[in-house]
C-alpha cells in the first residue's frame, strides 16, 4: 500500500506496455549478471591514485544521459580494482545505471573507458547480447517511460534508492535486434545533432570575453599558475604584504584595465557596492521579490527567476536590493560559475536574496547597468577575483573592496550600450541554439518511445 507506487500514471504506463505487440520481458531475464561497487575509505589516501597510474572510478556524475563523461573523474589503485572492487570491474558493453539520488540514468561502457570500476551508487548491468543490445537497453532506461518505471520502485527517505530486485522486475519492450539497431542509430544521430548545437552555443559564449576585452582595447590576460614569484619592494602598497594581491596574472589584468585608451577610474566612482535600502515605511504585508542563489543561472547569462514573498518573511537574514541593481555572487564556487543578473520588474520594485550576493547600484549618469554587469561578469575577471578571496576553504568570498577598486573604463553611453547589446545578442543566439538542441533531443526520445509503445491502431 504505497501511494507513489500505485499512482494512476503507472497504471497507464503498464497498460501501454500490455497493449504493445512487442514482447515486454522483465530485465532480470535479459541479464547475465548485475553488480554494484563500493567506495574505498576516504581516510585512506593510499587506496586512490593519480590519473596516469590509476583505474577509472565512476560515480553518479560520470553517468550522463547515454554517455559516460570524465567530469571530476576519480581513480583507484590497481590493487583496489583487483581486490576490494573485483566483482564490479567493468567490461565493454556493460550498461551502467544510477540507483541512488538521480535514479535511472544509464550509459554503455566502451573500450575507451577501460579499465574502470564503479561506486555503490551505480549498478553494472551485463546483458545477453543475443537478445538485447546494451545500447538499446540504455536508450530505453533513459527515455521518459523507462525513467518512470525505474522511479516507481524507488524507496528510502532523504535519498531515493533502487534495489537490485526492483531492477530485475523492470519491463523492457524488446523488438528484434535489427529494429533495436535502427532505433539506436536514430538516437545516435539525434544525440550528435544535439551535441553539435550545444558546441556551437558554447563557442558563441566563449567569444563573449574576447569581444568585450577587444572592445575595450585590452589584450586577453594569459593564465599564469605560478605559485612562486618576486616583486619589487617599491611596488608593495601596504606595510602588510598579501601575496595573492601581487600574483602576476592579477596584476597583468589590472594593468590592462588601467592602460585602457579610455579614462579609467575605480568602479566605486560610478557604482555603489552593497548600498542601503530604506524599507522602514513599507508594511509587513508588502509584496517583494525573492531571489535565492539557485534562482540565478550559471554562466553569466543574466537569467534569474523571482518568487513573490511578503516583506516580513524576508526582511531579516537576506540581502535587500531594488529594480536596476546588479546581483553578483561573491562566494565560491558560485562566483566562478558566473551567477550574476540585473534585476528588474520586482514586486513593488524591491527584492531580497542570498547574503552571498554583492549588490551593485549605478549612481553616475551616463553609465549603463547592462554594461556594468557584463564588465563584472567576464570570465577573466572572475578568474583573477579568486586571488582576492578571504575566508576559509569552502567559504571563501570576494570582498566588496575588490569590486570597488576595479579600474573601470569611462566609455560613452552609446558605446556602452553597443557593447552590451552585442553581447546580449550573442547570448540570445546561444540560448536559442541550446533550446533547439534540447527540443530536438526531447522529440527524438518521444519518437523512440512511440516506436516501442504504439498499439497497432495508433
Amino acid at each position: 500500500m504505497d501511494t507513489w507506487f500505485n499512482h494512476p500514471r503507472y497504471t497507464l504506463l503498464n497498460a501501454r506496455l500490455d497493449a504493445t505487440p512487442i514482447p515486454t520481458p522483465v530485465l532480470g531475464g535479459l541479464l547475465v549478471s548485475i553488480a554494484g561497487g563500493a567506495t574505498p575509505s576516504r581516510s585512506d589516501e593510499s587506496l586512490y591514485a593519480d590519473g596516469d597510474d590509476g583505474v577509472r572510478f565512476f560515480r553518479i556524475l560520470n553517468v550522463d544521459d547515454g554517455e559516460i563523461v570524465d567530469r571530476d573523474l576519480k581513480y583507484v589503485t590497481a590493487d583496489v580494482h583487483n581486490g576490494l572492487l573485483e566483482r564490479s570491474q567493468l567490461a565493454a558493453g556493460d550498461v551502467l545505471m544510477t540507483i541512488t539520488g538521480r535514479v535511472g540514468t544509464a550509459a554503455v561502457v566502451g573500450d575507451e573507458h577501460l579499465p574502470a570500476n564503479i561506486n555503490q551508487h551505480i549498478a553494472r548491468l551485463r546483458v545477453g547480447t543475443e537478445r538485447c543490445r546494451p545500447e538499446f537497453l540504455s536508450e530505453w532506461l533513459n527515455c521518459p517511460a523507462g525513467l518512470e518505471l525505474s522511479n516507481r520502485y524507488v524507496s528510502g527517505g532523504t535519498r531515493a534508492a533502487l534495489d537490485y530486485g526492483a531492477i530485475r522486475n523492470l519491463r523492457v519492450p524488446l523488438p528484434s535486434l535489427s529494429v533495436q539497431d535502427t532505433l539506436v542509430s536514430a538516437m545516435d544521430a539525434a544525440r550528435e545533432e544535439r551535441r553539435a548545437k550545444l558546441a556551437e552555443a558554447d563557442a558563441l559564449l566563449a567569444g563573449v570575453d574576447d569581444f568585450l576585452l577587444d572592445a575595450l582595447g585590452i589584450a586577453p590576460p594569459a593564465e599564469d599558475t605560478r605559485r612562486v614569484f618576486a616583486i619589487r619592494r617599491g611596488d608593495v602598497g601596504d606595510l602588510s604584504i598579501s601575496p595573492p594581491a601581487y600574483v602576476p596574472e592579477l596584476q597583468r589584468y589590472l594593468s590592462g584595465l588601467r592602460n585602457n585608451p579610455a579614462v579609467t577610474k575605480p568602479l566605486s566612482a560610478y557604482v555603489e557596492v552593497n548600498p542601503r535600502l530604506d524599507i522602514s515605511k513599507l508594511d509587513a504585508d508588502t509584496a517583494v521579490g525573492f531571489i535565492p542563489m539557485p534562482a540565478v543561472a550559471d554562466g553569466a547569462t543574466g537569467e534569474y527567476t523571482v518568487t513573490p514573498r511578503r516583506l516580513d518573511e524576508v526582511r531579516k537574514g537576506y540581502t535587500p536590493f531594488a529594480d536596476g541593481d546588479i546581483l553578483w555572487a561573491k562566494i565560491t564556487p558560485c562566483m566562478q560559475n558566473g551567477k550574476s543578473c540585473l534585476v528588474d520588474e520586482l514586486p513593488n520594485g524591491i527584492g531580497f536574496g542570498s547574503t552571498e550576493f554583492h549588490v551593485l547600484r549605478v549612481r553616475a549618469a551616463g553609465i549603463s547597468a547592462e554594461f556594468v554587469r557584463e564588465f563584472v561578469s567576464q570570465v577573466a575577471l572572475r578568474r583573477v577575483a579568486t586571488y582576492a578571496f578571504t575566508g576559509s576553504a569552502g567559504q571563501q568570498r570576494v570582498p566588496a573592496t575588490f569590486l570597488e577598486n576595479l579600474p573601470f573604463p569611462e566609455l560613452s553611453i552609446e558605446r556602452q550600450n553597443e557593447i552590451a547589446n552585442t553581447i546580449k545578442k550573442i547570448r540570445s543566439e546561444a540560448r536559442q541554439l541550446r533550446g533547439e538542441a534540447e527540443a530536438g533531443w526531447a522529440a527524438a526520445k518521444r519518437r523512440f518511445e512511440v516506436e516501442l509503445l504504439s498499439t497497432p491502431n495508433e
